[in-house]
This record gives structure tokens, sequence and C-alpha cells, in this order.
């Protein structure tokens, strides 16, 4: 479904250099600090940027070449974009049924309902909530065989962030030829949604592991330095020096369980890798 192979992009003293390969009907979350290089990751992809370097495919086409009606099967969801903030959401479902042959207004009105978006008001009297439901709808009413969402539940309270991704959840499982990539700064979404994690950071990933993985079986140890001696090393990914001794980031937190009984093991869930990868945790 989308492919990188050894692209690079460079913007001033950072460095973009990935490749990745994410297949059709996963759901991929792509984590990592503000300008890590989520953002740059999907520009590539949808085309929106072109790599100094490497080759990106969407679909098994290189994303520059991606025709009007390839660009159809793509839904996407950008904080940074939308429609004007003088249109409504009524206004917006007309442009939407002559952009896409495929638009589903019966879905598009029913959901506005249900997520309680107002039809005749304009988007500038929206809350940051609101608007970001609507994004969401936009990019999901046309059937999509891609989508491509970035920070889609931000500015949600709790209940409308359920709301949306249950709203993802139904529409991916309708059809398992879907893919869905999305970035998100809310780890306990990605936890609940995602087959699979990218961590991404100055431009590298430091880690592709697969969801459960990561929350039934990574964890940190916290041991002093007498106890880190005698650790075996096979299963750690990272330490981290502390003033008690180390903080380290295992990849099989039973193993350690059970043959260092003395030893402090926390969970390790999307936050502490991050954390403990990128060199933040304290």
């Amino acid at each position: 479904m989308i492919r990188m192979e050894q692209v690079q992009k460079t913007y001033g003293t950072f460095q973009f250099q990935v490749s990745m390969e994410i297949p059709q009907g996963r759901i991929t979350g792509f984590v990592g600090k503000n300008g890590a290089g989520k953002s740059t990751a999907i520009k590539l992809i949808l085309g929106l940027i072109r790599p100094e370097a490497g080759k990106v495919q969407v679909f098994g086409i290189p994303a520059e070449k991606l025709t009007p009606s390839d660009k159809q099967e793509i839904g996407v969801s950008l904080a940074e974009a939308g429609f004007s903030v003088q249109l409504t959401a009524q206004d917006i479902e007309k442009i939407l049924g002559k952009m896409y042959p495929k638009f589903n207004v019966e879905l598009f009105q029913r959901k506005c309902r249900e997520f309680r978006i107002p039809y005749q008001k304009k988007l500038k009297e929206f809350s940051t909530g609101m608007k970001a439901k609507l994004r969401v709808l936009i990019a999901l009413t046309h059937g999509a065989r891609l989508l491509v969402l970035d920070e889609p539940t931000a500015g949600m309270d709790v209940e409308a962030r359920q709301e949306v991704l249950d709203l993802l959840r139904e529409y991916m499982a309708e059809d398992e030829t879907r893919t869905l990539l999305i970035t998100s700064h809310i780890s306990s979404d990605l936890e609940t949604l995602c087959d699979d994690i990218y961590l991404i950071h100055d431009g590298k990933i430091l880690l592709n592991e697969e969801t459960d993985q990561i929350l039934d079986h990574y964890g940190i140890l916290k041991v002093s330095e007498e106890q880190f001696g005698t650790l075996d090393q096979e299963y750690l990914i990272k330490c981290q020096k502390e003033p008690y001794g180390y903080a380290c980031f295992t990849k099989d937190k039973q193993y350690y369980q059970e043959n260092y009984p003395g030893i402090v093991v926390e969970q390790g869930g999307i936050d502490e890798l991050i954390l403990m990868m990128t060199g933040g945790y304290r």
C-alpha cells in the first residue's frame, strides 16, 4: 500500500532519511516528538513534497504520479489544512458531492447530527473540537481506500475522541482492504486503535513494532548500579543513567520478572517508548 525506499528530504540542518512499508489493511500509527519528521513523512506520502532521493509509492504508484482518480481513493485530515472558515457544513457537503463521485451524503449528514456539528453555522464559529470532527468526516465519507489522519482527535474532549475512534474502527471493519495511517500525541488513542507503531525521531525510524507487543511485553526496569551489573543485556533496548542507578527499556519484561525477582518492573506503553528512546524519560 505505502512504501518508502531510502527516502531523503532536507530542511536546513534537519535530515529526513527513512525506509518503511505499510501493508494494505493495516492501522499504523506514527509517534514522536514535535519536529521528529512525522509531518514530513505524511507530506511525502501524499505527494505534497518530493524527496531529494529515494522512492515513495502509494498503491504501487510513485507518489508524484498519482492521477486525480488515484487521489480519489485517499482521505486526508491535516491539522493545518481545510476549507474556508466562511463556509458551513452544508456548503462543504455540496462541494464534496461535486469533488467525489462516491461521496456518501447520507453518512455525512447522519454523522453531522450524531457529532452535533452545526449544519448551517460558519466554520469560524466552530470550536476546535468541532472543526476536528468535521475534518475526519470529510476524510472518510467518500469511500477512501487509504486514510491519512494527522492528529485527528486534537482539541476533543474524551467523549468526542471516543466517538471518532469508534467511527474509524467501524469504517475500517467495513472493508479489510482499507488502510489507515494516523499520528497522535494521545498515546491511549493509538494503543487501542493501531496494529503497529513507527517511532520517528530526528528524521529517522528508531523502532517499528506491533502495538500488542509493546503493551504486553515492553517494560521499564528500575535498578541500582549493583543490580545493573548483574542484568542479562540481551533483551534491553536502551538504558539511561538515573540518580538511583539505571532505567532500562526492555522488550521482554516477563524475562526479567522471572529471573530477577528483586528488581522493579514497570509497564512500558507508547509514552514510555517515546521518552526512553528519545532520551526524555525521568
